[in-house]
């Protein structure tokens, strides 16, 4: 199987919501599982949400309520510096909660003959679960990196990966990935 690391929003405005401690786990276990895929030559994708400053092409939500998240050319929509970005990357912006919709990715993973993704970043609830159902439904293996994931609503994503795990995608550590 061609695996590839993808990983979601690990930007400044969909971190700042999470409980104290829990962006520091999240980025040193992605930057692991980053080392393990460089190491191993599999290829690292990453994803990111970024709108415009005036919201023409923002959620519906944030254009109604005017929420100004994740604008372009501000460190909201921008990587967190602690992660292992290798400037070599794959870059995709994404507009909606799939990482899938109206970007490059499908196109970026069938040249890479990618027949199986492993997800990592935030949130589980929201852009992780939209994601991975949307690679379902293209027939690709999903595996969702617990160690590596996170969500400001704690009770949704653990719903979400109870839905998931087993039917969609395959829930595992870390040490289990790299196994």
């Amino acid at each position: 199987m061609a695996r590839s690391l993808i990983i979601i929003d690990l930007i400044g405005d969909c971190l700042r919501p999470l409980p104290l401690g829990v962006t520091d786990r999240v980025i040193a276990a992605t930057n692991d599982l980053v080392a393990l895929f460089r190491q191993r030559g599999l290829p690292v994708i990453w994803v990111r949400q970024e709108f415009a400053p005036d919201l023409s092409d923002a959620l519906l939500e944030m254009r109604k309520h005017g929420i100004h998240a994740s604008i372009a050319g501000t460190e909201g929509a921008a990587f967190d510096p602690r992660l292992a970005v290798d400037p070599g990357d794959p870059m995709i912006v994404k507009k909606r909660y799939s990482a899938f919709f109206r970007t490059g990715l499908d196109d970026l993973l069938a040249n890479q003959g990618t027949d199986e993704i492993v997800l990592a970043g935030v949130n589980t609830h929201a852009c992780i679960r939209t994601a991975a159902i949307d690679a379902y439904q293209r027939d690709l293996e999903v595996i969702l990196a617990t160690d590596c994931l996170a969500s400001y609503d704690e009770e949704h994503a653990r719903v979400s990966l109870a839905y998931m795990d087993g039917k969609i995608a395959r829930v595992m550590s870390n040490s289990e990935i790299a196994g």
